[in-house]
């Protein structure tokens, strides 16, 4: 799943949120000194990395990354990280309760006030983000397209990812129903590994 879905899955904890958001940018044992993170931070990766791994094995997203394959071989996962994020946002007060438009600005200004708690490169991240509106634009078309695009620049080799929306026009109604399967599990899941990580604080 991609940064809305992972800030959701923080449930609004700030220590929770801000190590969620900079899981990608920490290697190794989260725990260790020259990362600097408090123990609600440490939770926070560890949290991103369950759900990276719970994605990842999931049925429902194998089945888009198979739809995907041809086009975007090994960096299909991340195209369909991109793809359930428009699914979330699109549904998301369905599916929270809360509507997104006032969950995104919570969110931004959580990652701003903690902004020196964040690596340089999450950092650097979060402030393009928030001045382009990342995540409610991730409701559009032209969002979705905009973030295949910006992570296609970045990837060490062809991914296919410039002209993957293509795949999202066309597999839509495929990729919606994928999606509701999922969410639902990951859901569950990560309420469970919430509870399991705050109970070791």
């Amino acid at each position: 799943m991609n940064i809305l879905a992972h800030a959701y899955l923080s449930d609004r904890q700030p220590g929770l949120v801000i190590g969620n958001f900079m899981g990608d940018f920490i290697k190794g044992n989260p725990e260790s000194p020259r990362h600097d993170l408090t123990p609600a931070e440490v939770a926070g990766v560890r949290l991103h990395r369950a759900i990276d791994t719970f994605t990842d094995a999931h049925p429902a997203v194998a089945a888009v990354r198979d739809l995907l394959h041809p086009r975007c071989h090994k960096y299909a996962g991340a195209a369909v990280d991109i793809f359930f994020d428009h699914f979330l946002a699109v549904n998301f007060q369905e599916l929270t309760g809360e509507p997104l438009s006032e969950f995104v600005p919570d969110f931004y200004h959580v990652l701003t006030e903690n902004a020196p708690r964040l690596p340089p490169a999450a950092e650097r991240m979060a402030g393009y983000m928030i001045r382009q509106d990342w995540l409610t634009n991730y409701q559009f078309t032209e969002g979705i397209d905009r973030s295949l695009k910006g992570v296609s620049r970045r990837t060490a080799y062809p991914s296919g990812l410039d002209t993957a929306i293509i795949d999202f026009t066309g597999y839509y109604d495929q990729i919606s129903g994928h999606f509701s399967l999922f969410w639902p599990a990951l859901v569950a899941h990560c309420q469970q590994t919430r509870t399991l990580l705050l109970s070791r604080l």
